[in-house]
């Protein structure tokens, strides 16, 4: 297990993977973790190869924790705009 994480384009592959299970089950879950995925791929090519695993999970749980945060306040609908329908569309 500790050698697929040492992989960049098995974080690449992990990334294209959560972004296709973001399709499916849209509401910006997977896709801070397939961002956060796709940077420690990409960060994989360079000097972060040469960290242990454990660095780079926590790397990884970071970048995703702020990606997810910033897709939240960037796409989700301001405090108290709930769409609420007073008739009926028959009517």
């Amino acid at each position: 297990m500790t050698e697929v994480l040492s992989i960049w384009w098995a974080w690449l592959a992990a990334a294209l993977v959560l972004g296709i299970l973001e399709m499916l089950a849209p509401g910006f879950i997977f896709l801070g973790f397939a961002i956060g995925a796709a940077v420690v791929g990409i960060a994989m090519l360079g000097p972060l190869s040469l960290l242990a695993p454990a660095p780079v999970l926590l790397i990884y749980a970071i970048v995703s924790l702020v990606a997810w945060l910033i897709l939240r306040r960037t796409f989700a609908l301001p405090k108290g705009n709930t769409k609420t329908f007073d008739h009926d569309i028959n009517d």
